[in-house]
């Protein structure tokens, strides 16, 4: 056999990921039971949206992730559980600008933070370039729902409380008062051991 002409297969090299990359590998890590569309679909484009809302340090990163854990069911939903009569309770309600019949069930919790309400679909829908108010079953598209995520993180200031490794002031931005605060505060235990 000639060897001439022949070529020798080199390995690719090896991506060297950040310690503060957000794989699917990793989110695994951190939620065993996470659905892996959900997982795969969130990893995919967090790097890069990241920036935008300033999620760059190993505080706010972990601090974003364990809310957003929380607020999935440990990445196994994009959807608030409940029917028609829980969804009812946001019907009529002006302060989610909802104000006609039939809005608590079309504008119900949806995504990584579970926007609710037809003026925070109208508001972060615009922000993210997105026609929410129109299409209000794409807030739970992983990408969007991430994007979405970050621009309430942003406008919401959860970055201060993030640095002070404050979890309970984070908790209360991201979800209205200390709801759950005992599993977000072991998640954040748990995102601290993965991305260091």
């Amino acid at each position: 056999m000639s060897m001439q002409g022949s070529t020798t297969a080199t390995a690719p090299p090896s991506v060297r990921l950040s310690p503060l990359s957000v794989t699917a590998e990793r989110l695994r890590r951190l939620v065993p039971s996470g659905k892996p569309d959900i997982i795969a679909g969130v990893a995919a484009g967090f790097d890069g949206l990241a920036v935008t809302a300033d999620v760059t340090t190993r505080l706010r990163l972990c601090h974003f992730l364990a809310q957003a854990a929380h607020e999935t069911d440990r990445f196994r939903t994009l959807e608030e559980y409940g029917g028609a009569a829980y969804f009812a309770r946001y019907d009529g309600r002006r302060d989610l600008g909802n104000l006609r019949p039939g809005d608590g069930a079309r504008y119900r919790g949806r995504g990584i933070f579970q926007l609710t309400g037809r003026a925070n679909y109208r508001r972060f829908g615009a922000l993210v370039g997105v026609d929410l108010e129109g299409f209000p079953e794409r807030a739970k598209e992983p990408a969007i729902s991430l994007a979405v995520a970050l621009a309430y993180w942003r406008e919401r200031g959860c970055n201060g409380p993030a640095d002070a490794d404050n979890v309970a002031g984070v908790t209360k931005l991201v979800n209205g008062g200390r709801n759950g605060l005992a599993e977000r505060t072991r998640l954040l235990a748990a995102a601290k051991t993965i991305w260091r």
